[in-house]
């Protein structure tokens, strides 16, 4: 364990032509507000260290231990379809690697790529992010990770004043599907050290293959389908899944507009700007291959000389990720209803089943839950989400068939949450915090540690919003 802190540089080094180096300005005042101690551990920094002055000098960005090389990334990124060559990190300043981690301050200020903004953020998506992305690692959903959040103690303008915050995220890497779009407008060099650098550090079994290229292209496709099938198992819509939000080590990153669905319905958009739906809950798959299709489009000068070769071949791989998420759906599915042999007909059980949470409008989350419960007979089905459904009982018949009714209860709870962060919760956590009240936070994050234990007392947190108005999200929420 360390009692202090050391940084690699390897993509400051490696990479310095698409990444600008860039020192926080820091704040003067700030204050840690929760420390993700098991995280620290992980990385093998010492608990006396977080404690320390040090630590919340470094992380507030008022000092650089000498080790750091801090930098912002640049990349492109096709944002709701239409391509802005220049992006970047326009708040967000990488300090270095732990571990091979991306050790990244998010907010901490203004870089080369904030264009007009003021590179700050506000505590409340600081512990939005906190909160959600340590929810998705606890149900084993592969994301980046929180490991400080602090407030600055000033103030950000938005539409009002607002308490500012940094938070301190961790990653296998932040290189994103924009990145290879930014690397392949510069030059064929510079792409090749990107993907390089991208396969010695995410997949370096691809070296020993021939075509490694055209091989990481695959991986980052399964990588992808079997991500997106995980947030459809758990109700989420990411909300703005352009070609900059999507890594290439398949980790969910940016937790800006999401949210998660209460009741079932396959056209849940959350997003104040995605006015057409292009993000919606349903559509989540398919924008998964158009931004794998841009991907592939960066990849073709190193997959072959031969242009016309080498898109045949990227195509190939490309039209195999559909199928490859419908496999990976099912399997997520029928492990949430205990359904171990996913055939044609088991297919169908689970289709059916996602046509009565559509019909009846039922909370996606509980079903699951009550579900279990009917079969273990500690429920009946009056006293359940699925009371006004005609069909249940048939569509229960035909499910039971196929199941292990003796291990189905504790089969189906250790992998469907009780809690999640629902919506209105986080929104309740949130304005008490902006108001120095850190309990509902701090509540949150405990009952999301171990989701799929029921503890006593703590039923309203398992239950969906009363209110019937649309929540809606925003960018920077």
């Amino acid at each position: 364990m360390s009692h202090s802190i050391n940084f690699e540089n390897s993509y400051a080094k490696e990479l310095n032509e698409i990444c600008e180096k860039c020192i926080p300005a820091g704040f003067q005042e700030p204050e840690f507000i929760l420390k993700n101690h098991s995280l620290a551990e992980e990385l093998g920094i010492d608990s006396d260290f977080i404690n320390s002055e040090e630590c919340l000098s470094i992380f507030s960005g008022k000092s650089l231990p000498k080790s750091s090389m801090p930098i912002a990334q640049a990349y492109s990124g096709h944002q709701f379809g239409h391509f802005n060559p220049q992006l970047g990190d326009g708040r967000a300043i990488l300090l270095g690697e732990i571990q091979n981690k991306d050790i990244q301050l998010k907010g901490i200020g203004q870089t080369p790529f904030s264009r007009r903004g003021d590179g700050k953020s506000a505590l409340g998506p600081v512990l939005r992010e906190y909160v959600i992305s340590e929810f998705m690692h606890s149900i084993n959903i592969p994301t980046t990770r929180a490991l400080f959040a602090l407030k600055t103690n000033e103030t950000v303008l938005r539409e009002t004043l607002q308490a500012g915050g940094v938070l301190t995220r961790v990653a296998k890497s932040h290189i994103r599907i924009g990145t290879f779009e930014y690397a392949r407008s510069k030059n064929i060099q510079i792409l090749k050290s990107l993907t390089d650098y991208s396969i010695n550090r995410h997949y370096p079994e691809l070296n020993q293959i021939d075509n490694k290229y055209l091989s990481f292209f695959a991986a980052v496709c399964d990588k992808q389908a079997s991500l997106v099938s995980k947030w459809m198992s758990i109700g989420f819509v990411h909300g703005v899944m352009n070609t900059d939000n999507m890594t290439i080590s398949g980790e969910t990153i940016d937790y800006g507009p999401c949210a998660f669905m209460d009741k079932y319905d396959p056209k849940t958009v959350f997003s104040s700007i995605d006015h057409n739906g292009r993000y919606a809950y349903l559509n989540q798959p398919a924008i998964l291959v158009w931004n794998l299709a841009k991907l592939a489009e960066t990849l073709i000068p190193l997959v072959d000389e031969n242009e016309e070769k080498s898109v045949k071949q990227l195509t190939e791989v490309l039209q195999l990720v559909m199928p490859s998420y419908q496999e990976y759906f099912y399997k997520e599915f029928g492990k949430k209803l205990g359904i171990r042999n996913i055939d044609d007909k088991n297919i169908k059980i689970i289709d059916n089943y996602l046509k009565i949470l559509h019909s009846e409008s039922i909370d996606f989350t509980l079903s699951f839950r009550n579900l279990a419960k009917i079969v273990n007979k500690s429920m009946k089905v009056e006293d359940s989400v699925f009371r006004e459904s005609k069909i249940f009982e048939k569509w229960f018949k035909a499910w039971k068939k196929e199941i292990n009714v003796g291990d189905i209860f504790h089969e189906m709870n250790l992998k469907n949450p009780c809690y999640i962060p629902r919506n209105h919760l986080i929104e309740d956590a949130l304005k008490h915090a902006n108001n120095e009240d850190m309990a509902e936070t701090n509540l949150m994050n405990k009952l999301l540690e171990s989701p799929f234990k029921e503890k006593d007392s703590y039923e309203k947190y398992t239950m969906p919003s009363s209110s019937d108005e649309r929540y809606v999200t925003y960018c920077g929420t």
